[in-house]
């Protein structure tokens, strides 16, 4: 008897290419980006509600968040010029094309608003200039969403594994590890009494990141298993303890002791992180070991 095929390849050398991009850059990048456009949808929503010490923590966030994705982009693009070169065309089907278009929209908003609540704090901000400066904190958060999101779009459009067969829980992971990490921001520096919609913000975002990652990790796929082993595991355990913490932090005694309401903001923040450093690991690591291609493909094979 001929004993079956294992999934080994070639001389046992990856069937895939490793992804280049480096942990922090990317992942930083992942995480920034997603912690910008979370910030601006809270400082809209703390805006309408009338927290300014909120909202000045939310629009300084969503700067300070974008200015870190996009030093880490363009650290791994290597010079700013690739960047630039980027939007000389619009591609509707790369989201790497849309995403830079989305960033070069949402960037000058993001700064203007950030300005003028400066401006305003130091009381040199005219009436007109203040209402131009809410505008744009509107529009920012308009696009904030795609801004969180569409990273979750851009990895799953590759061919790691353990990223492309999550696309449908990808999108759902990075918009509440977004919420989870603004939230958690406003709660860490914003005034105590004015945190209120940043505690139900991180809550919300750190149930559905919580939710959407069990999901990724225990699908019925062999690429899960990334998720759950190597260092992606150890990362993926560490964000889901960090994240759930934060999380019964902000609906129990943040509302009542500000030591609390900072030390959950803070563990939101960090298992926001965690987060996308553990997905990027996953990705990483089902493209080291033949079997997550060539074991579903015989999977298909033997099922048509």
């Amino acid at each position: 008897m001929v004993p079956k095929a294992d999934f080994r390849s070639y001389y046992g050398r990856p069937i895939l290419k490793e992804p280049t991009w480096h942990a922090l850059d990317i992942a930083g990048y992942f995480f920034a980006g997603g912690l910008a456009g979370g910030s601006s949808l809270l400082g809209a929503a703390a805006d309408i509600s009338g927290r300014p010490g909120l909202v000045r923590v939310a629009r300084y966030g969503a700067l300070g968040g974008l200015a870190l994705s996009l030093t880490g982009l363009i650290h791994d693009l290597g010079r700013p010029a690739r960047f630039v070169n980027m939007l000389r065309v619009v591609k509707p089907t790369s989201p790497m094309s849309l995403g830079s278009w989305l960033l070069a929209a949402y960037g000058p908003l993001a700064g203007l608003t950030a300005a003028g609540e400066l401006a305003a704090s130091v009381g040199i901000l005219p009436r007109r200039a203040r209402a131009v400066a809410r505008l744009a904190g509107f529009g920012a958060a308009g696009l904030g969403a795609g801004v969180a999101t569409y990273t979750a779009v851009l990895v799953s459009d590759t061919a790691a594994p353990a990223w492309h067969d999550a696309h449908e829980q990808m999108p759902l992971v990075f918009a509440g590890s977004a919420a989870a990490s603004a939230g958690g921001l406003g709660m860490l520096c914003a005034p105590s009494a004015e945190a209120r919609p940043a505690q139900i913000f991180a809550a919300l975002g750190a149930i559905t990141e919580l939710a959407g990652a069990h999901q990724i990790e225990h699908a019925p796929r062999l690429s899960a298993e990334a998720y759950r082993t190597g260092r992606a595991g150890t990362l993926m355990k560490a964000a889901r303890a960090a994240t759930a913490l934060g999380a019964l932090g902000s609906v129990t005694f943040a509302r009542r002791n500000r030591f609390a309401a900072a030390a959950s903001g803070a563990a939101l923040l960090a298992g926001s992180a965690l987060t996308r450093f553990g997905v990027f690991a996953a990705g990483k690591q089902s493209t080291q070991d033949p079997k997550y291609v060539v074991v579903p493909q015989r999977e298909h094979a033997a099922q048509s």
